[in-house]
């Protein structure tokens, strides 16, 4: 089986540039693929040795292609409900992730050649394992599944014909956790999930009953077909000389339907020696893979912390200049600002960095931390910019008045008289927003971007519980915003003593 390296904490950031290479055989191109590694076991997912490298099935199909295609392969993390659009932008070269061969994903890219069958499986607790064996046996009941998936259409089929309520999420291992709590009925998503799901013994249970079968495919985007009909040769060929089935058996996920569908590509699947298990079953508990995802969170947090600081640098100068216009701007300036202030206030951030790294893509391709960067600063720069005007207008008029009486410009007076005190009404409320932007930058891990929140989700993904990497990732967050806080309470008794 073989590993990659996983940057989590440089995923997104901008390519470095490094020298032109020596030769093809010392530096070949890369396959960048495309995957979440919060899915988990048996996708793509950490080593239990080294929680900066990434294996799965996914990982060895990825060297399969690369090493036949004469690439290097380079994972790229992405959150699953995002690899569509990821691929489509340019973010890599394939998406490898249990990515579903579905119509409307055909419409959008170019797919491969279905390279495993699954079935999907209704998943109940153990307790309601005789009262609830079929579909038809839930109406009225919540059902929990994965968006975007074959499983979703099963549910949506079902909610009309039993009258079930379908749940959606956005990843495949809360599901199974509201299920066990009892906040859902059940669940269903592929075997591959349900099997995990029930190993992990949480009191669940798979019923037999055969809802839907469906296939895993490679995507590439439209323009890149011909890259896509060599991977398809590599695949057709690995099915030939049973690289694919040895894959699959060190998982534990070689099936007869698997067995049916290479037959049904015109292979004859032969039968290697068996392979050592590498499904990922040895789960160790969170507390004993903390320490090996420990340099993980922390390189992740030095992103969270690098990312808020330029962007609120950014939200700072942003906001002045919006503050000032709005101020001392003629009429048309200060409706415009105004109208600036009001859209970025009433629109959602999540929406703001989708429009500007998936909806400016066609115009402009921003790289992914770039486009977090920019995203965060005109969000807090439009509140910074009402901060800052209502510190200005603070300041009482009749010291304006005098600034004025003796001969000051406005531009003297911003500088020597307003602004100075405007600063010390405006420091509580920009701290305020600091430690709140550095919060928000977990939405960012939306655009590929590994911050400290995304990589304590693919911690918890992997270990199966929330409990220790969210204690971690807290601390680290409190580690981050405490000393700040610490500092702007510093500065406001010294300026109120001065």
């Amino acid at each position: 089986m073989r590993h990659f390296r996983l940057p989590l904490a440089a995923l997104a950031l901008t390519s470095a540039i490094v020298p032109a290479p020596a030769s093809y055989a010392e530096n070949p191109p890369e396959l960048r693929w495309g995957g979440d590694a919060e899915g988990g076991a048996p996708f793509v997912f950490a080593d239990p040795r080294d929680a900066t490298r990434v294996i799965g099935f996914e990982a060895d199909i990825a060297a399969l292609l690369a090493g036949a295609l004469g690439r290097s392969p380079r994972f790229v993390q992405s959150g699953f409900t995002t690899l569509d659009a990821a691929v489509l932008r340019g973010d890599f070269d394939v998406i490898l992730s249990g990515i579903e061969d579905l119509p409307v994903r055909r419409e959008r890219l170019a797919l491969t050649v279905p390279y495993y069958e699954f079935e999907e499986r209704l998943t109940v607790r153990a307790a309601d394992a005789g009262r609830f064996g079929t579909l038809a046996d839930l109406g009225g009941r919540r059902v929990g599944t994965l968006a975007a998936t074959l499983a979703a259409e099963v549910l949506r089929g079902a909610q009309a014909e039993h009258g079930i309520v379908p749940v959606l999420y956005e990843d495949d291992v809360h599901p199974y956790e509201d299920l066990a709590l009892g906040r859902l009925d059940a669940v269903v998503l592929d075997q591959v999930l349900a099997d995990r799901a029930v190993g992990r013994g949480a009191g669940l249970v798979n019923q037999p009953a055969r809802l839907a079968s469906g296939h895993y495919v490679g995507g590439f985007a439209p323009n890149q077909s011909a890259l896509r009909d060599r991977a398809n040769e590599v695949l057709r060929a690995a099915m030939r000389d049973g690289r694919l089935r040895r894959i699959f058996e060190q998982y534990s996920m070689w099936t007869l339907g698997v067995e049916a569908l290479y037959g049904r590509e015109g292979s004859a699947v032969p039968s290697p020696a068996p392979q050592p298990d590498a499904s990922g079953a040895q789960r160790t508990s969170a507390a004993a893979a903390l320490p090996r995802y420990l340099p993980v969170l922390v390189r992740a947090a030095l992103v969270t912390l690098g990312l808020s600081v330029l962007a609120m640098l950014g939200a700072v100068v942003i906001g002045a200049l919006i503050a000032a216009g709005r101020v001392y701007g003629p009429p048309p300036v200060r409706a415009l600002l105004l109208a600036y202030v009001e859209v970025v206030r009433g629109t959602p951030l999540l929406l703001q960095l989708f429009v500007i790294y998936f909806g400016l893509a066609a115009v402009v391709r921003l790289p992914a931390f770039l486009a977090a960067l920019i995203g965060l600063a005109l969000n807090y720069g439009a509140y910074e910019s009402e901060i800052y005007r209502g510190a200005l207008t603070a300041v009482p008029a009749g010291q304006l008045e005098a600034a004025r009486a003796l001969g000051l410009t406005d531009l003297q007076t911003l500088r020597f008289i307003r602004g100075p005190q405007a600063l010390r009404v405006a420091l509580a409320p920009m701290t305020n927003d600091f430690i709140a932007l550095l919060k928000d930058s977990s939405l960012v891990s939306v655009i590929t971007v590994v911050e400290l929140t995304k990589a304590t989700s693919i911690f918890a993904a992997d270990a199966g519980s929330w409990v220790v990497p969210g204690v971690a990732c807290a601390a680290m967050y409190l580690a981050l915003s405490l000393p700040l806080a610490h500092l702007a309470r510093m500065l406001e008794r010294r300026w109120s003593r001065a």
